[in-house]
């Protein structure tokens, strides 16, 4: 299934995606797509209805962040071989973790805001994984059992409040709007081989990132299962994977994002996001 979240910002209903690409309201059956309705069985539930008896949504409504009322967001850095060859730095012996404000997160197609004095903001394609059933010291190999499913993720990034105000990395990447989400969270049942996706990134349509999830340094079994040693992962917790090469702050010159600039991101099966850029009043 495709699960998402439309309507107006603070007012999201919660939908599926038919296979006509139609979008069908799923208000009767569940409150919201959260934490609450992730687990293998409610997911059961919703996957034995027939989408075509679903009220049908018209028009083209604004899509919100494709989970709501999550406890955590979290992100792992230098998570792929390539990118950290580009950046020049070792692979990680651990996951690298940073997390970023929830705060942060928008619809998957609304406006990326570059805050007050930002002159380094960049851009980053990553595997989302929202976490469906509590997890708590599992092992690699039960791992996947409490993925509910996937979705792209954007872990816009301002560089030098990133690695410049005393090295914090979440000063970086939780101003407003740096989280985009979705489209849609696509249920794991429908992604094979989460380690063998093909991803894009395209800044007015140049093409910058081009990846896959198979060169990560740690795949989605060994960081569900590192975290959940440290901490307990609940039902909607959101862990962005990390990112393939082509960030603007590896290229030579660096390149960053600038007012009126449009990002479209793409993962295989996951479908795109597009955000436009623009500049905090």
């Amino acid at each position: 299934m495709k699960l998402l979240r439309y309507g107006p910002v603070g007012a999201e209903k919660p939908g599926l995606l038919d296979a006509d690409g139609n979008i069908r309201d799923l208000s009767a059956y569940v409150a919201d797509i959260s934490g609450a309705m992730l687990d293998d069985v409610s997911l059961g539930r919703l996957r034995a209805l027939d989408p075509s008896s679903l009220p049908l949504v018209s028009g083209n409504p604004r899509l919100g962040a494709c989970v709501t009322g999550f406890t955590k967001f979290m992100c792992i850095g230098l998570n792929y071989s390539d990118h950290a060859d580009e950046m020049n730095l070792p692979y990680p012996e651990h996951p690298v973790l940073f997390i970023k404000a929830n705060s942060a997160v928008v619809g998957p197609n609304d406006d990326v805001v570059m805050p007050r004095g930002s002159t380094t903001t960049d851009w980053e394609c990553e595997l989302g994984v929202v976490i469906g059933k509590a997890a708590k010291y599992v092992s690699e190999e039960d791992a996947l059992d409490h993925v509910a499913g996937y979705c792209i993720c954007n872990d816009v990034s301002e560089r030098t409040f990133q690695n410049k105000l005393s090295g914090q990395w979440t000063k970086g990447k939780s101003c407003d709007t740096f989280g985009p989400t979705g489209p849609w969270l696509v249920t794991r049942d429908e992604i094979a081989d989460p380690q063998a996706l093909g991803m894009s990134l395209e800044v007015n349509g140049k093409r910058m990132q081009t990846g896959s999830t198979a060169t990560m340094i740690f795949t989605v079994r060994q960081i569900v299962s590192h975290l959940s040693q440290l901490f307990t992962l609940h039902p909607g917790d959101v862990i962005s994977t990390g990112t393939p090469p082509g960030v603007g702050g590896g290229m030579k010159p660096p390149t960053f994002l600038k007012a009126g600039d449009v990002m479209e991101l793409r993962i295989d099966g996951l479908g795109i996001q597009r955000q436009e850029v623009r500049a905090d009043d």
